[in-house]
């Protein structure tokens, strides 16, 4: 019902066998423990442009999350117009939840695919008899992977093998208590890695973005999942703790060199914007420089009337009856006009020939010849 998920899967691990069968021969543990760590690490290389897109995704959700917070604050009576204002908000900072979730549902099938593979090296064909093939592997093959033992234990073979989900329909159904001593080691180091992998994710997360579901979320996955492996494990095949240990070394490396890469973004994102404010405002220290020499001011005075003749009123700043007032360059003028005009009335009331230099003032001589006359 999955040879498409079965027939891939069995594919990459038989060319990576050939491979480091070549190398190490076709009947050994090595060989086929590395086929399963590199089938692994090929499935990862494959999600590692979904994993990097999730990893932006979750960073832009921790950016807007206090904007979701006051859309589900505002809308909490009315959940069907909350969830399209999230989705508005969503589709306006580029984000797809459904984004985060790909690389962990693409994980799930590889870990079932392969998990059926491995169990069906040691089960019996429907008939009888013996069995011919698995999939891509020939008779050869299944009899290469049978006689290849660590510590003296298949790698096909499970501590327990009673549940079907997981045995695929084994033969040796029941617990097998000589696989425990090799495969105990395992199901703890893996537990241990699930842990430091959950760990490592987490403290990536905004502490101003956490909410009452993050916190249980972030609790499950760091101790309850770890716990599940190392109690769950017991049902897996050998060859399938490999994988999980694989699985998780290789998403230690890669949250360590993708989350690098994006704080560097991040830090050279800032500073970008930091120089580019730097550049528009002036530098400390520095002062204002004046305007150069026919340019123009930046606001007009309003009280600045339009120039039609010689004189030019101002008001007076402060001024509560607005009293006109002339400016200096314009009161020159006007004493020069008067001067002048003093000047061509001589003989009327005064002149500079009259020794007074004060128009209007007679001399003394001219009184009293005056007063001599009457």
């Amino acid at each position: 019902m999955l040879d498409f998920i079965y027939y891939p899967v069995s594919f990459i691990l038989w060319c990576w066998h050939k491979v480091f069968g070549f190398v190490f021969g076709e009947s050994t543990a090595i060989a086929w423990i590395l086929g399963i760590i590199f089938l692994t690490f090929t499935v990862r290389g494959i999600m590692f442009k979904p994993f990097v897109n999730q990893v932006r995704s979750m960073k832009k959700m921790q950016d807007f999350a206090p904007e979701m917070k006051k859309l589900q604050k505002k809308y909490a009576n009315d959940k069907q117009r909350q969830a399209q204002e999230m989705q508005k908000l969503q589709r306006e900072h580029g984000v797809n939840p459904l984004g985060s979730c790909l690389p962990m549902l693409l994980q799930i099938p590889v870990f079932i695919g392969l998990n059926h593979v491995l169990r069906a090296f040691t089960m019996p064909p429907p008939g009888g008899g013996v069995k011919t093939e698995n999939y891509f592997f020939t008779q050869h093959d299944v009899e290469s992977y049978v006689n290849a033992k660590l510590f003296g234990v298949n790698l096909g073979e499970a501590v327990y093998n009673g549940v079907g989900v997981v045995s695929g329909g084994a033969a040796n159904v029941g617990f097998q208590w000589g696989v425990l001593p090799v495969a105990l080691p395992l199901m703890i180091v893996a537990s241990i890695a699930t842990h430091l992998t959950a760990r490592h994710s987490v403290a990536r997360q905004n502490a101003a973005s956490a909410t009452p579901q993050t916190a249980i979320m972030n609790k499950l996955t760091m101790y309850i999942f770890p716990l599940g492996v190392l109690v769950f494990g017991a049902l897996f095949p050998l060859g399938l703790l490999f994988y999980w240990l694989a699985n998780n070394g290789w998403t230690l490396m890669q949250q360590r060199l993708v989350y690098t890469k994006i704080d560097k973004e991040e830090a050279a994102r800032k500073a970008e914007a930091a120089e580019k404010r730097a550049s528009l405002g002036p530098k400390p220290g520095q002062k204002p420089t004046a305007p150069k020499v026919g340019q123009k001011p930046v606001q007009q005075k309003k009280n600045q009337s339009a120039q039609g003749g010689s004189q030019k009123k101002v008001t007076k700043a402060g001024s509560a009856h607005g009293f006109a007032q002339t400016t200096p360059a314009e009161a020159a003028a006007k004493a020069a006009e008067d001067a002048k005009a003093a000047a061509g009335t001589n003989g009327q009331n005064g002149s500079p020939e009259n020794g007074t230099g004060v128009p209007g003032l007679l001399k003394d001589s001219t009184r009293k010849s005056g007063r001599k006359r009457r």
